[in-house]
């Protein structure tokens, strides 16, 4: 192909891959004229060579970093979730439909990108990423250890604490019943429980250092209920929501909104979509759930009338859901206007 065939370039797709990038490329009659397999290293080599266009890439893994690299060589990066580029996919899925598709969605002028992460969004959003996991390691590792108890005849209470306190007790009462390979297990177990322990009480303390530097986080640590978790996750998923044009916006993003459908004018609400951020949304729920713990707080907060009055015709999970998106959309207000709450919040209840 000849290289005056790419002076029209409109659009590039690139499907990313962990060695390989396709190219798939429209001219301004909407013609494909680049359809090309590169190395992940001959990325800039090759842009260089290209007229600066639109270019786009679904929101995957090192889309960030290659999105800030086409940027810094004069191209217009968008990075589109993968559900809105499935839409625009023809025929069976290969790397060239998926990159052609890409491209198209690229064009669309109503379709809504994802945000440019920094490098210290990327950074950030990497710590939840490992504490999250070392906290689910650690679930399955007590729910572990409790299996192996229980085969041996021994139950516990409920809870993490109740566990601990007697994890030595009963190795100690319980000898002439539990083999000394059993004991082994066990022991190696609840060597593993610690360590992962004093990994997420590090982790966590890095997370909380962060949240009182960075200014963002500060003003969102203002409403009741939110604390150095939510306010540094959000920060490092949304940076300054530059991305949402209002609070519902971001409410919808989380997935805290009504599931729909409807048609022919008729209104279908179901229950919450649960689209978008997982871990944003159980955070909000969490805090919405220890706000709830503690009504005696309420009357201090603005929206303490309106808790009150749906607490009382709402089931208890539903006013969580309800408050959960209220508190969303607050924290988005605070973070994109750069305010803080305008409540009093001493004594409130420990954020999450």
């Amino acid at each position: 192909m000849a290289k005056t065939d790419f002076d029209e370039l409109k659009s590039i797709g690139i499907d990313i891959g962990k060695d390989t990038f396709h190219l798939v490329g429209f001219d301004l009659d909407g013609q494909r004229v680049l359809r090309k397999q590169i190395k992940r290293l001959a990325l800039i080599a090759t842009f260089e060579k290209l007229p600066r266009c639109v270019v786009g890439m679904e929101a995957c893994l090192s889309a960030h970093f290659v999105s800030r690299t086409l940027r810094k060589m004069g191209f217009e990066p968008r990075i589109i979730p993968a559900i809105y580029v499935k839409p625009f996919n023809k025929g069976q899925k290969n790397d060239y439909n998926d990159a052609e598709a890409i491209a198209e969605a690229a064009l669309r002028p109503n379709l809504k990108a994802v945000s440019e992460k920094t490098q210290d969004q990327l950074d950030l959003q990497a710590l939840h990423r490992v504490r999250s996991r070392l906290v689910s390691r650690r679930t399955a590792t007590i729910n572990q250890i409790r299996a192996f108890l229980i085969e041996q005849g021994i139950t516990v209470r409920k809870g993490l604490r109740a566990l601990k306190n007697s994890f030595e007790t009963i190795l100690e009462e319980r000898k002439d019943e539990i083999s000394p390979r059993m004991r082994s297990i066990l022991i190696g177990l609840y060597g593993d429980w610690m360590w992962m322990d004093d990994r997420i009480d590090k982790v966590s303390q890095e997370i909380e250092e962060i949240s009182r530097t960075e200014e963002n986080c500060v003003n969102v640590m203002t409403i009741p209920g939110i604390g150095p978790m939510i306010s540094t996750a959000m920060v490092a998923a949304i940076g300054e929501g530059e991305a949402f044009d209002r609070g519902r916006d971001f409410a919808a993003w989380v997935g805290l909104v009504p599931r729909q459908y409807s048609t022919g004018g008729r209104t279908v609400l179901g229950r919450i979509s649960k689209r978008g951020s997982r871990y944003l949304r159980m955070l909000f729920v969490q805090a919405a759930k220890v706000i709830m713990m503690r009504p005696h707080r309420w009357p201090d907060f603005s929206f303490g009338d309106w808790l009150a009055r749906a607490s009382e015709r709402m089931h208890r999970n539903k006013a969580a859901v309800a408050l959960a998106n209220k508190l969303a959309r607050m924290a988005w207000s605070i973070l994109r206007h750069k305010t803080t709450f305008d409540a009093p919040r001493d004594e409130v209840a420990i954020g999450v």
